[in-house]
């Protein structure tokens, strides 16, 4: 018995070590922000309004360390987290998709996925709030971006059924990609009805629209897939 669950232990991290490792350092991030407060954390989160001033400045010529800087933000505010909630459900979530980007393109990939959308659903989000100095804070914007990477794969390619913990059985892939586009119908409905919230409805079409364009367009083929 122990001899399987070390096996079984060693596979797991052979398998998504690397995602396990990211998952670890956003909740030791988490963790950080509840010891040390939120003064320690505000410079990290983005704020649009800041963003959008430093891009003019950034076109006017001001290439100092200063201004520079504030753009670091469209991908710290990925590692941080409001609530113990917020960070649990994004992590379950990008646990899945994540996963499924791993064993399909390799941990290459799902790290740039990660970094990319991160980075496409900020940018998104300041587009859309160039005069607002709320700072947002989140990995959602990463989480639809592997939802929409999935998509992209499963309509490029016919893709094996996947395994991913929490699923109980292999499912279908394109009924896994329509959850994707659920959430990110969801999103945009959400987003027009110009309703009050907390939400970064703006970050999540970011993301989902970053990822669907990468794999759709430059992914390499995923392993196990077949062409249609």
């Amino acid at each position: 018995m122990t001899r399987i669950r070390h096996d079984s232990t060693r596979g797991l991290l052979h398998a998504q070590g690397p995602l396990l490792a990211l998952i670890a350092v956003i909740c030791g991030i988490f963790v950080l922000q509840q010891i040390r407060g939120l003064e320690w954390y505000v410079p990290y989160m983005a704020v649009p309004g800041q963003i959008a001033e430093s891009w003019e400045r950034l076109k006017a010529g001001d290439l100092s360390v200063e201004n520079l800087k504030r753009f670091g933000t469209l991908l710290s505010c990925a590692f941080l987290h409001a609530s113990p909630e917020h960070v649990v459900f994004n992590l379950l979530f990008l646990w899945i998709f994540a996963a499924l980007a791993s064993e399909l393109l390799g941990h290459g990939w799902m790290l740039g996925i990660f970094a990319f959308t991160a980075v496409t659903g900020s940018i998104f989000h300041t587009m859309l709030n160039a005069e607002d100095f709320i700072p947002m804070l989140g990995a959602s914007g990463a989480v639809m971006g592997f939802e929409g990477a999935y998509l992209g794969m499963a309509m490029r390619w016919q893709l094996p059924d996947p395994h991913v913990w929490p699923l109980a059985r292999p499912v279908p892939p394109g009924q896994l990609a329509l959850v994707g586009v659920a959430g990110v119908v969801i999103d945009y409905t959400s987003l027009m009805s110009q309703a009050p919230s907390n939400v970064a409805y703006g970050a999540h079409l970011g993301g989902f629209v970053g990822g669907l364009l990468l794999t759709a367009v430059f992914a390499p083929k995923p392993r196990g897939a077949k062409i249609r």
